[in-house]
């Protein structure tokens, strides 16, 4: 496999307009996942991001995909974080606002030994419900969560600054902002 720069593998991403309701601007990673010289590249590139986090967690669906390729690289635990009513033992759930709705995250209450470090990762940053629930879980599990890493970040809808409001000493990180 020929080694890839990180630019050129988040140029594989693609817009996908109106999608999954009218007005969104979808960012699908498909192209980027589907090309094992980019994945590698992102998947080196989220590596070099907090190394003293113990456990890696991804949020359901696409956070899956890096998140547990992230996991496998480090020899890290990974928790996956769900969509509500997927997990099949006793969970935490938080709800929170999508661009297009409401929605709920679970996570299993055993998922962290107290006082783990989480590094929460995920594939896009837009408003910042879907990740800040997410932290909430951790936290509310037990973990501290010292990193979140996403692909890309839609800087126009202040995900960062939202997250930063609720939970201001996290530190954030975007291979991409857009």
């Amino acid at each position: 496999m020929v080694a890839m720069k990180l630019e050129q593998a988040l140029a594989l991403i693609r817009e996908v307009p109106d999608f999954p309701v009218p007005g969104i601007r979808f960012q699908d990673i498909t192209p980027l996942l589907s090309n094992g010289a980019a994945f590698s590249a992102v998947t080196k590139s989220l590596a070099c991001i907090d190394v003293e986090a113990t456990l890696i967690a991804g949020i359901e669906a696409r956070g899956f995909i890096l998140a547990s390729a992230l996991a496998n690289e480090r020899s890290a635990g990974f928790i996956p974080i769900r969509k509500g009513g997927k997990l099949p033992h006793s969970t935490l759930a938080q709800s929170y606002g999508l661009e297009y709705g409401v929605d709920t995250l679970e996570m299993h209450v055993d998922a962290i030994a107290a006082q783990s470090r989480v590094l929460l990762i995920d594939d896009v940053l837009a408003t910042g419900g879907t990740i800040d629930a997410a932290v909430s879980l951790i936290e509310r599990g037990g973990g501290i969560v010292s990193h979140v890493a996403v692909l890309l970040e839609i800087v126009e809808l202040k995900g960062r600054a939202k997250l930063l409001q609720s939970h201001p000493d996290l530190t954030v990180t975007s291979l991409l902002a857009i």
